[in-house]
């Protein structure tokens, strides 16, 4: 961005208190801040002078900031918009995407650094496509003088070949950089969404770069990786209306109205984000991302190879990071638990295909995965060798830390190991080291 350009910013909002906080953030920014508090007076203003960028309230008397927004889409296309709300109100959001063609949504409270990277790579992103613009423009100009030029001047129209092919490649250029700056703006928005939650119940972060490593490791083509990094960030921003108690529930555990709700949310996923032309192929992989292998899954029952091939992919980083965070049963399983309920339902959950590709892809990137190691081997209680040392630690299914990683087991501590099991009425799956030397061993049998 010319830094001898300074982007003039229009902040509307009915609270005195909003608009002081703000003017006070942007201070000292390079914007030149204009106020308003009614939908009336910033448009009154914006007719008076153009705009870089408005940033409203969602909820204004007379006039919301979806209706404002809409008004200002039709009168000054240019203008960056971005909904400013404290409200977690999914019809207000659907309004402004689909009247107001907003251009991001920030939740109040909002984090100052994260609301200041906001606004400066929204701005980043109109003069991006100013210049795209600017460039056709050169083209189609330049392409005139060539027809002009055309019957006298050969070697002129060879030179000039040279420019535009010049200007070609720039706006090559300026396309990608376009479309790099999508993808960075979904990994924003997707933190933003993430402040709903309890860190501990956070994905997006873990499944993106799961998402990168296995598009890195397998060669997918640029396209492809990018739409499925979106589709990564925002596979549940449908979930936004949902309740905080709901938001952070097992979804094994959900009563059936809510189960309803949990089923449609890839669809209302797919529907926020289908106006926005560079994510149309990544909002088709988060609507199948919840299809299963064997059909059975939503909201198509699409089965095998119908189900697209990231949304495939898709579902396997999902599975494996919301079963580390007690979001699909109630226990909460570790890295290599996961992997291991993803094998135990490959064919019918998963693509059988994929499965073992992920689970190398885990195993090699991930720092806290045994099944990589060929001297861990995962035993039943009744399997448990006296001289076999714990590879991870062991944790009951109330979360309850029985052993830690390092222990070594003899024939008493497999015993209590398996009387517990049974009071509990569960089935341990137990990671350890086999010895080096196992003829040598005491077999415990029961």
């Amino acid at each position: 961005m010319d830094e001898r350009f300074k982007p003039r910013v229009l902040l509307v909002d009915d609270e005195e208190s909003i608009l002081n906080s703000l003017r006070r953030l942007l201070r000292g920014q390079p914007y030149e801040v204009l106020l308003a508090s009614t939908g009336a007076q910033a448009l009154e203003i914006m007719g008076r002078q153009p705009v870089d960028l408005v940033m409203t309230d969602a909820r204004m008397p007379n006039m919301d900031g979806a209706t404002l927004l809409a008004h200002i889409h039709e009168r000054h296309p240019d203008t960056v918009r971005i909904l400013l709300t404290g409200y977690a109100d999914l019809s207000i959001i659907i309004k402004a995407i689909n009247e107001g063609q907003v251009h991001r949504y920030i939740s109040k409270p909002w984090s100052d650094e994260e609301m200041l990277l906001t606004l400066r790579q929204s701005l980043a992103h109109q003069h991006s496509d100013r210049e795209r613009l600017r460039l056709v423009q050169l083209v189609w100009d330049q392409n005139e003088q060539l027809k002009q030029l055309n019957a006298s001047l050969e070697k002129h129209v060879a030179a000039r070949t040279a420019e535009l092919q010049q200007t070609a490649d720039m706006l090559d250029l300026a396309y990608e950089e376009l479309k790099h700056s999508y993808v960075t703006g979904t990994e924003v928005f997707s933190l933003l969404a993430n402040l709903r939650l309890p860190a501990a119940k956070q994905t997006n972060r873990q499944i993106i770069d799961l998402v990168r490593i296995y598009s890195q490791t397998h060669g997918l083509d640029e396209a492809s990786s990018r739409d499925l990094t979106m589709a990564a960030a925002l596979y549940n921003i449908g979930k936004l209306s949902w309740t905080d108690s709901m938001m952070t529930a097992p979804s094994d555990l959900l009563h059936h109205t809510e189960r309803e709700l949990y089923r449609g949310y890839p669809k209302q996923s797919e529907s926020l984000l289908m106006t926005l032309e560079p994510m149309k192929d990544a909002a088709r992989l988060i609507l199948h991302h919840q299809e299963r292998w064997d059909g059975s899954g939503f909201p198509d029952h699409l089965k095998g190879e119908a189900i697209p091939l990231g949304a495939r992919l898709l579902k396997l980083a999902v599975d494996f990071v919301e079963l580390q965070r007690g979001l699909i049963l109630e226990r909460h399983m570790n890295s290599d638990e996961a992997l291991l309920f993803i094998r135990k339902y490959s064919g019918r959950l998963y693509d059988p295909e994929l499965v073992e590709d992920f689970v190398q892809v885990c195993a090699t990137y991930l720092r806290d995965i045994t099944l990589g190691d060929p001297t861990v081997k995962v035993l039943t209680t009744r399997d448990l060798v006296a001289g076999m040392v714990l590879a991870r630690n062991l944790n009951a299914d109330n979360g309850m830390l029985l052993l830690n990683a390092g222990k070594v087991l003899n024939g008493p501590l497999v015993e209590k190991l398996i009387a517990f099991e049974a009071m509990e009425g569960a089935k341990y799956s137990v990671f350890v080291h086999v010895p080096e030397e196992p003829e040598a061993a005491v077999v415990f049998s029961w």
